[in-house]
């Protein structure tokens, strides 16, 4: 019962002090005249968010936790981290284009197009799968996936006529 404990702790605490983080970014980089795209789903992004999370704590507070889930979970942070460290000031979570900036091509962008959702997919689903929740996983992967090709889409669209890398 511990662990699930301190497991949802430390992403509860992950997840606020991100959108602390993100507020701050979104707000330096619309003053450097970067524009925000899309914003309509966003709210979507934020309720599934939200009720994932809560969703979580009354299900799985006193759940055993599955080290093998677990284990994929902290590479999954380890992904999170290096993409939020490649992105620096440029990270989000939302849809913001800076006009004239070249699009990022270091750390896990040299691999993947996306890393960022690549980790959101994962979490949405290990998490619950860490406390033998494979229904929960599904439900909101599925939701998950819903709202990421809105966002891909509109993301894809809007980075479409931005110099194509930057090697940071």
């Amino acid at each position: 019962m511990i662990v699930s404990i301190l497991l949802l702790t430390a992403v509860t605490c992950e997840r606020v002090s991100e959108l602390w983080l993100a507020r701050r970014n979104t707000e330096r980089l619309l003053e450097k005249s970067a524009l925000e795209v899309a914003a309509g789903h966003y709210p979507f992004i934020v309720i599934l968010h939200s009720l994932w999370l809560a969703g979580l704590w009354l299900l799985a507070w006193n759940a055993n936790v599955s080290h093998a889930w677990l284990v994929v979970f902290l590479l999954l942070q380890v992904l999170r981290f290096w993409t939020l460290g490649t992105l620096g000031r440029r990270w989000t979570t939302r849809i913001i284009v800076v006009p004239g900036e070249t699009l990022v091509a270091a750390g896990p962008y040299r691999l993947l197009r996306h890393p960022n959702y690549v980790v959101v997919v994962g979490e949405i689903a290990v998490l619950p799968l860490c406390f033998g929740m494979p229904l929960y996983a599904l439900l909101f992967s599925l939701a998950n996936a819903a709202i990421l090709t809105i966002r891909i889409r509109a993301e894809n669209a809007a980075l479409a006529g931005s110099p194509r890398a930057n090697p940071l």
